[in-house]
């Protein structure tokens, strides 16, 4: 009977937040379909980032560069990709930050979306054709389109909703990105044995097509918005500089310590990632097999996320702020590693990883997204974007080496040095805390 109640009571405040807050729905399905197009295709990604078979990953002549060299490209195969990663995004931010300074809202948020569409439909063709390297050309693809498309995302929903709005619908939204990530995998594991990896790809553009629909609707209401309170309109250019992003980080001490969050947050992310990846290579050399793993652990991460992105986000944000939002998945995290480098048995390392990525999801990621919300335009579009961009694969290509560096000692060296980042990681969360105290009251 208690939790009868308890599930009406959420079922209530879910019906009043969409009876006040007529954009919402529109929020819902954006991410919905963001999140089901992108978890389409990420066990793909994460099959062929684990594949044993070189030459199926990487170009012909990229293969015997490295081997001419003495290299084995195998053995360092993961971080040859994080690195090329963080390469695309340095070019890319300065190119995103252009088309932000330069063109208004209702241009460059259809044209991120429509870029990644095109692209899809270039893989289409390149998987059915056989074509070689693809694998790596998707793989660096689909990293840089899941921190742009995101980042976009959440850039945009701080233009249509206050600060109050936000800790009180944010977790709803992210719960709806969740159901998508939930489907998304139940659709790769129903359809990528029976029409084959390219035909995902259109599956994915047309969830990307949806996308551009819903954000066509929501600028309505964010136009609205601001007009209402007499604020900047997105509709025109942000003007200000390609690299403005960049150097508000350096300036600004609340995004020094969300970038420091960042970085050690990816860091902690990365150390696990790349001891599931050693164990998918062992356990699972086939790629359809692999994709298919890959898609399990992604509904158990998301099925745990949209649990607390339902029943507990909302209350946390309302009622007591970003705090516990950040501080809880910081010290969970801290208390995983401990138990790693304790006994890191592979059970383990899974149990972490699910508790990890959830945390992130459903708590940490919406509480540092209200931010967002309480600061000006440039700090949305420009820093945020950076600190998703080019600060989080730079994390990503940090820890990446200092994994392989560590993983020569052994699995309890890697778990002991990734404790250390967990508390790195909860200092920057407790700061970002501190600083966020600083910024102006919320708006309604």
């Amino acid at each position: 009977m208690a939790d009868n109640s308890l599930a009406l009571g959420h079922l209530a405040r879910f019906r009043a937040a969409l009876r006040q807050s007529p954009p919402l729905v529109w929020a819902f399905l954006y991410f919905f379909f963001l999140l089901t197009g992108y978890y389409v295709l990420r066990p793909v990604r994460e099959a062929m980032g684990a594949s044993s078979e070189v030459t199926a990953l990487f170009p012909p002549a990229m293969v015997r560069f490295f081997a001419a060299h003495g290299v084995a490209l195998k053995d360092l195969q993961l971080q040859v990709l994080f690195t090329l990663t963080f390469l695309i995004m340095l070019v890319l931010q300065p190119v995103y930050g252009w088309l932000v300074s330069r063109w208004p809202r209702r241009v460059f948020l259809p044209a991120v979306y429509g870029f990644f569409i095109i692209t899809l439909l270039l893989f289409h063709a390149a998987f059915h054709a056989g074509m070689p390297g693809r694998g790596m050309a998707f793989f660096l693809w689909l990293t840089v389109f899941n921190l742009f498309a995101v980042a976009v995302f959440w850039s945009f929903m701080a233009d249509v909703f206050s600060d109050t709005e936000a800790r009180a619908v944010y977790g709803y939204i992210g719960a709806a990105g969740t159901v998508g990530a939930i489907l998304g995998p139940v659709l790769t594991r129903l359809l990528v044995e029976r029409v084959g990896i390219a035909q995902l790809m259109l599956v994915s553009a047309g969830c990307l097509l949806l996308c551009i629909l819903c954000l066509m609707r929501l600028r309505r209401h964010a136009v609205a918005r601001e007009a209402r309170r007499h604020l900047t309109s997105g509709e025109q250019p942000m003007g200000g500089t390609v690299l403005a992003g960049l150097r508000l980080v350096v300036r600004e001490p609340l995004l020094r310590w969300l970038a420091v969050l960042t970085v050690f947050g990816v860091g902690v992310g990365t150390l696990l990632y790349n001891e599931q990846a050693a164990i998918v290579r062992q356990f699972y050399p086939d790629p359809q097999a692999a994709t298919a793993y890959y898609a399990g652990i992604d509904l158990a991460v998301n099925g745990l996320t949209l649990l607390v992105q339902l029943f507990i986000t909302r209350a946390l944000l309302s009622r007591f702020g970003i705090a516990p939002a950040l501080m809880l998945p910081a010290l969970a995290v801290v208390l995983g590693y401990a138990a790693l480098a304790a006994s890191p048995l592979p059970l383990l390392v899974a149990v972490v990883q699910v508790a990890t990525r959830a945390g992130e999801f459903s708590l940490g990621k919406p509480a540092r997204e209200t931010i967002y919300t309480r600061v000006a335009r440039e700090w949305r579009y420009k820093a945020g974007a950076a600190i998703d961009t080019v600060i989080y694969r730079g994390g990503d290509l940090t820890f990446v080496w200092l994994h392989k560096l560590l993983s020569a000692f052994g699995s309890q060296a890697v778990f002991a040095a990734g404790l250390l980042v967990a508390g790195a990681f909860t200092l920057g969360a407790w700061r970002v805390v501190g600083e966020a105290k600083a910024l102006p009251p919320a708006r309604d």
